[in-house]
């Protein structure tokens, strides 16, 4: 198979306008032809409302020597999964969380020969879409199981979004085994791929059950309760259903923490038992909603053709104050969702379908917190810092889960406050300063009116801000060595909750990590 770019190819191309193409480049019959795949695709919008597909493909052809004609790179195509030498091993294997650190740390693990048993405070997923719904609709929260945590983590209640800065085989495997597992065909050639929550849990079952298959366990509603160490290594955990309040002892020899960011109950364990943990910075703000045709418009100009997909941003301003306004997870065609995991405070998140046709589309807004911004030594400030502002947003938008929001008029120039947004169980117009650190709230006034000036269709008068979005990422790291184990032997942090990820893919990759870390120990290697 030989690699050849397309360029400027329309947007309402076929196959026949890919063979048209590549004729003209080769210079060859099409009957000669055997395949074309896709291996990367780009929307090029920098010559607006002339807007066209950027293609890598691969041209595989029915007589091979063909190739040889060709000065074009030759390539393979590797959509294979994660593979191991399979090994023998009674070693209890336990992973707490089964968010995609969790899921590919223990389908990794499971693969090596062991039979890892994983330990989930939340439901399956086929109960949890459920539990969230209810939460959505009627504000009834179930602490144990929602947006946060269940089985896939947080990203399985989001847009899915693939994009990651790393570049490694890891990560081509992480994205390989997501296909593999039900995921659609086009996150292995977009350059900005994204599952949507509506295929994810697709995914996430058939992931769970090729664990189940390969020998692991899963326990679903059941909680971390307590690490029994002697001679600083892990012996037993404590596990409880939460349902049950049943409470079981286990011996343990390894313990993979692939924690969410929420884990606060977890995280106080932690520190409880001396895990050394320190504080990391992290960043806070609002959500922005706006329609999905005016970023269109933004992006794609007035006159984009209704045949290009709902337009996604990403934006930074640099602030006086040396601080950053910028957004992050941007969901095209999407909506707004409580996303809290206590009684008591405001969590907002964004999420898309895989589609991203709802009218609709946001991101967050956020703004840097530092350390230093947390006025405590404590290892877990930042946790605290989180609370008292989504127990604050909780407050200004009343009972039920009620979010606080306000429109870009009102929050810029204290005037008009009326709107809507797509946030359920639903929302309060209100003043946002009062649910938000004095920083962040004077950061964001000067980022918006940056954004203002520079993009026409960003931050209209009528757009709205929703309070708050504090989750994007631990406000914690737990320390590990360079062969991935913490202070306690046998105890490994992995993943986002323990400060070394962000997002699915780096999630997922640092659960490959600790599993392969985990077999490298075993074997001296």
């Amino acid at each position: 198979m030989i690699k050849i770019n397309l360029n400027k190819i329309p947007i309402n191309y076929n196959e026949k306008t890919l063979l048209n193409e590549i004729k003209k480049i080769l210079k060859i019959k099409k009957d000669k032809i055997k395949e074309i795949k896709i291996i990367k695709k780009s929307i090029d919008a920098r010559k607006k409302p002339k807007i066209y597909y950027n293609l890598i493909v691969g041209i595989c052809f029915f007589d091979e020597k063909i190739e040889n004609n060709y000065n074009f790179e030759k390539i393979k195509i590797d959509i294979s999964g994660l593979k191991y030498k399979k090994q023998t091993s009674n070693k209890k294997i336990y992973v707490v969380g089964f968010g995609p650190s969790g899921m590919f740390c223990s389908l990794a693990l499971s693969k090596m020969g062991y039979c890892p048993t994983v330990i989930e405070q939340g439901s399956c997923v086929e109960e949890r879409i459920n539990q969230v719904q209810q939460f959505w609709e009627k504000g009834i929260l179930n602490i144990n199981s929602n947006v946060q945590f269940g089985e896939g983590g947080a990203g399985t209640f989001s847009d899915g979004k693939l994009t990651t800065n790393l570049n490694s085989q890891l990560c081509n495997k992480v994205i390989n085994e997501l296909y593999l597992h039900g995921a659609p065909k086009q996150i292995l050639y977009e350059s900005k791929p994204h599952i949507g929550s509506d295929k994810l849990c697709d995914v996430v079952k058939n992931m769970r059950n090729d664990v189940i298959k390969n020998g692991g366990k899963i326990f679903f509603d059941t909680k971390l309760t307590n690490i029994i160490i002697k001679n600083n290594s892990v012996k037993f955990i404590e596990i409880t259903n939460v349902k049950t309040q049943l409470k079981t002892i286990l011996a343990c020899d390894v313990l993979c923490l692939c924690l969410g960011h929420s884990a606060r109950d977890t995280f106080k364990l932690l520190k409880k038992l001396n895990l050394s943990i320190k504080q990391k910075p992290f960043a806070m703000g609002v959500r922005i909603e706006h329609k999905a045709v005016n970023i269109n418009n933004m992006q794609y100009g007035e006159n984009h053709s209704r045949l290009l997909p709902n337009a996604d941003y990403k934006l930074v301003a640099h602030l006086k104050n040396q601080r950053s306004v910028f957004t992050f997870c941007m969901c095209p065609g999407g909506r707004v969702v409580a996303s809290s995991s206590n009684q008591g405070e405001i969590v907002t998140n964004g999420m898309s379908n895989f589609k991203r046709d709802e009218k609709y589309s946001n991101s967050a807004l956020l703004v840097n917190v530092m350390p230093s911004d947390f006025n405590s030594d404590d290892v877990l400030a930042g946790v605290a810092f989180q609370e008292k502002y989504e127990r604050l947003a909780y407050k200004l938008g009343g009972e039920n889960f009620f979010a606080p929001a306000e429109t870009v008029s009102s929050f810029l120039y204290n005037k008009s406050n009326l709107g809507e947004c797509s946030y359920k169980p639903g929302y309060k117009f209100t003043k946002l300063k009062n649910c938000l650190p004095k920083f962040v709230y004077e950061s964001l006034k000067e980022g918006l009116e940056i954004f203002r000036k520079k993009y026409k269709y960003f931050a209209l008068n009528t757009d709205v801000l929703i309070g708050v979005e504090t989750r994007t990422s631990s406000p914690m790291t737990i320390l590990r060595n360079d062969k991935l184990v913490s202070n306690i032997d046998g105890i490994y942090p992995c993943g986002e909750g323990a400060g070394y990820a962000g997002g699915i893919v780096s999630s997922a990759q640092d659960g490959i990590k600790v599993a392969e870390a985990i077999y490298n120990n075993d074997n001296n290697i």
